[in-house]
């Protein structure tokens, strides 16, 4: 079995890694370090959690130890596709070169430029960044390339989903022809596999697993959930994680819970605290002070389930991860493959459950197409219908039951004016021209049983008024003159 000592690494690079507690070298290392040591080109492809990181921080320490940075030229780059993947790769090189002089700068955003540009004035041995903001400070004079011997793209997949090729193609011509590179992907697109043909000289290409494979210390779970009315699947499903969360009791040491969308990692997040879980969001929206402190806790076991966007699905390093739940079914297959690959590393078992409703069926095919197998159906632990076993609230059929009761005041309330309108007497003469407007009204309404015809009562006067009037004469009104009806 090849041990670390077997590999022509610098001898303080292996005082590192002792203390560090490691000493087998997993396979992307084992067969990745003797190339990169030997200057050529390397492309490897490995599932995440196989350490790919130390496949490339290793060699790059040994390769540098002799030699002298200049300012603003660094010596090497390390590119990585978001901020927490690069902190990740600056924390690996503070591990394994302790006992070296070299220096290195981190480039990501939500850092200020100043306290970036003073690293890089000073020089640099190695250069970690983001696409991003490493143009930001080309492109602002404070930085040269010209200086790089050694370029690593780590998870170039993920860089292709973020959109970052053509910066990857632009950095690429910045840097001398003459660099070695190594480059690192956990799939072979083909657009990546067109930039390695055109950037890489005769590479050493290591695969020690097919590509989009999971990994055997992982029981996968599927939890399909029927919901009851559509527009309850999204609370039906936070109901059902609950129940799976708690289900796997002490088991569920901690746990990170992947969603599609940004907005819906805050509303689990804060469901999930409302609940009574230790919780908390994270994804591309949020502040990097922010984000670094969420896994920070994460990490030292202070936060128990870390709810994410993709953002945190590639590179992170966090060993004793013992569950992942994928609130949705992933939208690009890869994904699957990154988020459960989250836990069950270094050895250890972990459990991956994913819950999908009617709607995912398309994206789960895609899935299960990418893998190459299906994925094992398990319980849902709610009632079939996945929400909640409390019964409905029934405040519509209350309010339903009371309606004709409501509906029947306005009717009778609408009728007496009529009935009593019909009784008063009609005996003065200024009255008569009111008295008759309203009993038109009233006999318009019954002749139309009830229904209100064109304006209703809201006509104008005007409208109502007759150019012709025929008032009969009652027998026995002692105030009727002839003049009065020859008048009317």
């Amino acid at each position: 079995m090849t041990k670390f000592s077997d590999l022509a690494l610098d001898p303080k690079v292996l005082q590192a890694i002792t203390e560090a507690g490691y000493e087998t070298p997993t396979p992307i290392q084992a067969q990745a370090i003797p190339h990169a040591l030997e200057g050529r080109d390397v492309l490897g492809i490995a599932q995440t959690g196989t350490g790919k990181t130390a496949s490339f921080t290793l060699p790059l320490i040994t390769m540098l130890s002799k030699g002298r940075a200049r300012a603003r030229m660094p010596r090497s780059l390390v590119l990585a596709p978001t901020r927490e993947l690069a902190a990740q790769v600056a924390e690996n090189f503070d591990i394994y070169a302790k006992h070296t002089k070299l220096t290195k700068a981190l480039l990501i955003g939500g850092v200020s430029f100043g306290e970036q540009d003073k690293l890089i004035d000073r020089g640099v041995d190695v250069l970690i960044a983001t696409p991003g903001r490493l143009l930001d400070h080309f492109e602002r004079g404070k930085l040269l390339l010209t200086g790089v011997q050694v370029m690593v793209v780590d998870e170039a997949d993920r860089m292709l989903d973020m959109g970052f090729i053509p910066d990857i193609e632009r950095i690429f011509q910045l840097t001398p022809f003459t660099r070695q590179t190594l480059f690192f992907s956990a799939t072979m697109a083909p657009e990546i596999e067109r930039i390695t043909n055109t950037f890489l000289t005769a590479p050493a290409r290591i695969e020690v697993a097919r590509q989009a494979t999971t990994s055997e210390n992982i029981e996968q779970q599927l939890i399909e959930i029927k919901p009851s009315r559509k527009d309850r699947a999204f609370a039906e499903k936070r109901a059902v994680l609950r129940a799976l969360i708690e289900a796997e009791g002490a088991a569920c040491t901690n746990a990170i819970i992947f969603c599609n969308r940004k907005m819906d990692v805050d509303v689990v997040a804060k469901s999930l605290k409302s609940h009574g879980f230790n919780a908390a969001p994270i994804h591309g929206d949020l502040d990097q002070s922010h984000r670094t402190r969420t896994l920070d806790g994460f990490r030292d076991g202070s936060l128990h389930l870390l709810v994410a966007s993709d953002v945190a699905a590639r590179g992170l390093d966090i060993p004793a991860v013992s569950h992942v739940f994928n609130f949705d079914v992933p939208t690009h297959p890869e994904d699957y493959v990154h988020r459960i690959g989250r836990t069950g590393r270094a050895g250890r078992k972990g459990k991956a459950f994913t819950l999908a409703t009617p709607a995912d069926e398309k994206y789960l095919a895609n899935v299960e197409s990418l893998v190459k197998q299906p994925i094992p159906r398990g319980v849902n632990p709610l009632p079939e219908g996945g929400g909640d076993s409390r019964p409905e609230p029934e405040p519509r059929k209350s309010s339903r039951s009371r309606r004709p009761a409501r509906e029947e005041q306005p009717v009778e309330a609408a009728a007496a004016p009529r009935e009593r309108v019909a009784e008063q007497p009609r005996d003065r003469k200024d009255d008569r021209k009111s008295d008759d407007r309203r009993n038109d009204r009233g006999r318009r309404n019954d002749r139309d049983d009830g229904r209100v015809v064109g304006m209703g009562d809201h006509v104008p006067d005007f409208i109502l008024r007759s150019l012709a009037r025929q008032v009969p004469m009652e027998a026995g009104d002692a105030d009727a003159s002839p003049e009065a009806a020859g008048e009317a």
